[in-house]
C-alpha cells in the first residue's frame, strides 16, 4: 500500500507498465532473430538470458545486501517452495511445450489470437480460484484490454481452429496458473524468482529444441538472443512480480495485456509495418480499458488478520513495527515482522497486506 507521499499512480502500475513494454519490446527483436534460429531455440535462448542474466544480478545484490546488514530483498523460504515449484513446472515448462506443440498444427493468426487468452484466464483464475475481489467496472477494463488485443491479432482472414489450437489455449491457462502461483511468493526477493522460473524454462526449451534437430545459432545470433532475453524476459518478469506485490494478480495481468500493442507500436517504427484499421480499433479499446483501470477507485472498512511474513518494506501506515538490536533501521530495509490485527478504511489494491473476503453487498466502482 502506497504512503500519503507517494505519487499518483502506485508503484505496482508503473512496475506493471514497465513489464509489459520490456516484454512488447522483445516481440520485434525476435521477428528480426527468428530468421536465424529455430523458433523453440530461440525461446529457450530468450529464457535461458533471462535466468543466466539475473542470476548474476541475484549473487551481486545478495553480496551487497550482506554488506548492508539485510536492506536488500527477501529470500525465498522453504514455504515459498511449493508455490514457486508450481509457477515453474505450469509457466515454465507445461506452457511453453503446449505452445510449440500447438503450433506444430495452427496457423500463426490462429495462435496470436488465442495468446490474448493468458490475461482472460490470469484474471479468472484470480478472481474464482484465488479469490481476488473484481467488480463490473474491473471486469469491463479487462474485457477492453482483451478486446483489443483480439483485434489487434486479427489478420482479417477467415479463421479456423484446428484440434491443436485447444493445445495453444491450454498453453494460456497454464501461464494463468503460473502468474496466480508466482503472486503467493510475490514478497520474496523477484530477481531470486525470476533467475529460478528463467533457468528451468531455458533448460527445457533449448533440450526441447536439440532434440526436434535444432542446433545454437552462430554466436552473434546467440549473444544477441540473450541479451534480449535479459531485458524482454528477466527484467520484465522482475518488474511483473513487483506489480504482483503491490496490486494483484488480475490487475497486473490487465497492464502486461498492453504488451502485444508495444510490439505493435515497434515494429511500425521500427519495421516499418503498415498500420492497419484493427491497429487503430485496438488501441482505443486498449486506451478505454487502461483509462478505467487508472480512474480506479477501491475504499471500505476492512479487516486485517494478524499476519507474520519477511519482505522489502519501509515504516509506512502498515509496518509499525519493533526491531531486534540486529535489525537495520536504514529504509527500505527487509526482515520478518508481525501485522498485528486491525480494522480501518483506505484506498487499496489486492498487495500483500490487503488478500481480505469482501461482502457480496459492496460494490467498489459501481457503473
Amino acid at each position: 500500500m502506497e504512503n500519503k507521499n507517494a505519487p499518483v499512480l502506485p508503484r505496482g502500475v508503473w512496475f506493471a507498465f514497465g513489464a509489459a513494454a520490456l516484454f512488447g519490446l522483445s516481440t520485434p527483436v525476435s521477428k528480426l532473430l527468428v530468421g536465424g534460429v529455430h523458433p523453440v531455440m530461440l525461446a529457450g535462448l530468450l529464457y535461458l538470458g533471462s535466468g543466466l542474466g539475473l542470476s548474476a544480478w541475484t549473487l551481486l545484490r545478495f553480496l551487497s545486501a550482506q554488506r548492508e546488514n539485510g536492506s536488500g530483498e527477501a529470500s525465498l523460504t522453504r514455504a515459498d517452495l511449493p508455490w514457486l515449484g508450481g509457477a515453474v513446472f505450469f509457466g515454465g515448462v507445461c506452457g511453453p511445450l503446449l505452445l510449440m506443440w500447438g503450433l506444430t498444427t495452427t496457423s500463426a493468426s490462429v495462435a496470436s489470437l488465442l495468446l490474448n487468452l493468458e490475461g482472460v484466464a490470469t484474471a479468472l483464475l484470480a478472481w474464482f480460484v484465488f479469490r481476488e475481489n473484481f467488480d463490473r467496472r474491473i471486469a469491463l477494463r479487462m474485457v477492453a484490454i482483451v478486446a483489443g488485443g483480439v483485434l489487434l491479432s486479427w489478420t482479417g482472414g477467415k479463421l479456423s481452429f484446428p484440434p491443436g489450437a485447444l493445445l495453444v489455449a491450454g498453453a494460456c491457462v497454464c501461464w494463468g496458473i503460473d502468474n496466480n502461483l508466482t503472486q503467493k511468493v510475490s514478497a520474496s526477493d523477484p530477481f531470486q524468482i525470476t533467475a529460478i522460473k528463467g533457468l528451468v524454462a531455458g533448460s527445457v526449451n533449448c533440450t526441447l529444441a536439440l532434440g526436434l534437430g535444432a542446433k545454437f545459432p552462430v554466436f552473434a545470433i546467440f549473444s544477441l538472443a540473450l541479451v534480449a532475453g535479459f531485458l524482454g524476459y528477466g527484467l520484465s518478469l522482475v518488474l511483473f512480480v513487483l506489480a504482483l506485490r503491490h496490486i494483484g494478480t488480475a490487475r497486473t495481468g490487465a497492464y502486461f495485456s498492453l504488451a502485444p500493442f508495444v510490439g505493435a507500436l515497434v515494429s511500425v517504427a521500427v519495421l516499418r509495418e503498415s498500420i492497419s484499421s484493427f491497429f487503430l480499433g485496438a488501441g482505443a479499446l486498449m486506451g478505454v480499458g487502461v483509462w478505467l483501470h487508472l480512474t480506479e477507485r477501491h475504499e471500505h472498512p476492512h479487516h486485517h488478520e494478524p499476519l507474520e511474513h519477511a519482505h522489502k518494506h519501509t515504516h509506512d501506515e502498515h509496518h509499525q513495527h519493533s526491531h531486534t538490536a540486529r535489525a537495520n533501521d536504514t529504509e527500505p530495509h527487509s526482515h520478518r515482522h508481525i501485522h498485528e490485527e486491525t480494522e480501518h478504511q483506505h484506498g487499496h489494491f489486492p498487495d500483500i497486506h490487503h488478500r481480505h473476503i469482501h461482502a457480496t453487498r459492496i460494490l467498489q466502482n459501481p457503473l
